[in-house]
């Protein structure tokens, strides 16, 4: 039952328009709200955001009342707390806020204050003739299913997943390599149940498009009146001798690879760890395997990163992870992996085309991926792109097949953020899968209501944390930096010509969720005024979105 608190140290709400303030909230031990003024309207809800905590406070308020944080880009609806963008699921609890007697109250639960968020309404008995399939276990998947609850669908929802698990939050994989599914599960077999959402898991195997259903390896078929596909990535494997036929060598995308990962590193530890690729992947387990191991990384770039970041600020990361004792063999190509002598089923070592021998207990490839589509690769009733994908529209939709949608890894659509001109354009990131999974799901539960424009945002663990938003299809040719990038701490702004593409940024929050902002508003600064020293921070945000 809702009770009276009142607010420590508030006599009044003399908050300006568009100010936030954390406050605490007396008789409840740790106990915070959040106060933001919309207009005339205070609002007070959660203070922290429902992903991974971050303090909202550090967040970013645009006039229309949309509350960005500041660490991975989740959105808030500040007069409702629901959510607006991936990665959160959780909205935020709304509370009751007025003035009496000379102080400021809230009226909510305890335990909701405490808990920081409150759990979104998804119990539905399904019914009707609507049956949505959902082809895949990730990150867009959870997006959609969700969402089509949220919004008001009450057909059947079937989830086929070849993961031996519920969607689960895999950015922990590869940044801490955690092996317990239940501590990653976004949620429980419970939530799944009293959403009436099935799963099944099982491999699909074909599509007909005709009759509108989906079978599967175990023989079994799912019609369907509307389909989502959302099957993810395929790590890529090296073709060069030694890495198909010795053990030891190992991809990273599931729980069982963690698992697996962390058997052959043994808690002694004290391993040789060889990480082919530069990248996300290999830099991130570099990271994470790095104490009282010996890891060395392979990439075939000049600095970590460079194709997407540049060397410049490859280099920055390079130093970061080095920290930690990881070594690095950069513009460097691999030629071979050689058997132990111990045992010759077992990986000894990783030889370079420059005769270099590594020692190697065990190998990790973090080389990317390739849309997993192969069971769509002979289907007369669609055309692949050539890397496998699937185009759609800006709601995700197929091209050709109405009511079937593609999100994630898979899924190649038009970017109308800037720079990109509506360029078809693919993006493997986690934020980017979860949005496309909600648009997908809008378009079905509300068909009339025309897709949200979003701008990808992701991050990664690299010695400090990094945040990212924008996107380079069309490439990027001229980079800004501010702050003290010798430090690692930074904002780097990406630009073709002087429209600022993408940002990249370390230990300067809220740099990027505000550019984000900024973005969809058509407002960014030019590379040009960057470069002459201009904050974005200090660049109002207007109300119309422009993308």
């Amino acid at each position: 039952m809702a009770q009276e608190f009142q607010i420590k140290g508030l006599s009044t709400l003399d908050l300006k328009n568009g100010e936030k303030r954390e406050v605490e909230v007396e008789g409840i031990e740790g106990g915070k709200v959040l106060l933001a003024k919309l207009g005339s309207t205070t609002h007070a809800m959660s203070s922290n955001c429902t992903h991974y905590g971050a303090p909202l406070k550090l967040g970013v308020l645009t006039p229309e009342g949309r509350l960005t944080c500041a660490w991975h880009g989740a959105c808030f609806n500040v007069a409702t707390g629901d959510v607006e963008d991936a990665p959160a699921l959780d909205p935020l609890a709304k509370f009751e806020v007025y003035e009496k007697n000379g102080a400021v109250y809230i009226k909510g639960e305890e335990a909701t204050i405490k808990a920081s968020r409150r759990k979104p309404d998804v119990k539905c008995k399904a019914q009707g003739e609507e049956k949505v399939v959902v082809i895949g276990g990730g990150s867009g998947t959870i997006g959609a299913v969700q969402a089509l609850r949220e919004q008001g669908f009450k057909g059947e929802i079937t989830i086929i997943s070849r993961e031996p698990n519920l969607p689960l939050d895999r950015t922990k994989l590869s940044k801490a390599l955690i092996p317990d599914k239940s501590k990653l599960e976004w949620r429980s077999q419970d939530w799944y149940d009293s959403a009436s959402i099935s799963t099944v898991w099982d491999e699909v195997n074909g599509v007909d498009f005709k009759t509108k259903s989906v079978s599967t390896k175990s023989g079994k078929s799912f019609s369907y009146t509307k389909l989502i596909l959302a099957s993810g990535g395929t790590p890529k494997a090296l073709p060069l001798p030694g890495f198909k036929e010795l053990s030891n060598i190992f991809l990273l995308r599931t729980v069982p690879d963690v698992q697996a990962i962390l058997a052959a590193v043994g808690e002694e530890k004290g391993k040789n760890v060889v990480i082919v690729g530069s990248s996300f992947i290999g830099m991130e387990v570099a990271n994470a395997l790095s104490s009282n191991n010996t890891v060395t990384v392979i990439g075939m770039e000049s600095a970590p990163l460079e194709r997407v970041m540049g060397s410049e600020v490859g280099k920055i990361f390079q130093k970061l992870i080095s920290k930690s004792g990881v070594k690095f063999h950069m513009e460097a190509s691999v030629d071979s992996a050689q058997p132990s002598k111990d045992d010759q089923g077992k990986v000894g070592s990783v030889s370079l085309k420059d005769g270099t021998s590594l020692p190697a207990d065990l190998v990790i490839l973090g080389i990317g991926v390739t849309p997993a589509t192969g069971f769509l690769k002979d289907n007369p009733a669609i055309e692949l792109e050539k890397d496998g994908s699937i185009r759609t529209n800006e709601a995700f939709e197929v091209e050709g097949h109405s009511g079937v949608y593609a999100i994630g890894d898979i899924a190649t659509y038009p970017y109308h953020g800037p720079g990109g001109n509506g360029c078809l354009t693919r993006i493997e990131h986690w934020n980017v899968a979860q949005n496309a999974g909600r648009s997908a799901a809008a378009s079905i539960a509300q068909p009339s209501v025309a897709p949200k424009a979003f701008i990808p945002v992701f991050w990664s663990a690299l010695g400090s944390q990094l945040r990212y938003c924008g996107n380079t299809p069309n490439g990027w040719d001229d980079l800004v930096l501010q702050g003290q990038p010798d430090q690692a701490k930074f904002a780097a702004f990406y630009g073709k010509g002087d429209t600022v593409v993408a940002v990249a940024s370390m230990q300067m929050d809220p740099v990027m969720s505000q550019s984000a902002e900024l973005m969809r508003r058509g407002n960014m600064p030019s590379l040009s005024e960057l470069r002459r020293g201009k904050s974005v921070l200090d660049v109002g945000l207007p109300q119309e979105i422009k993308i």
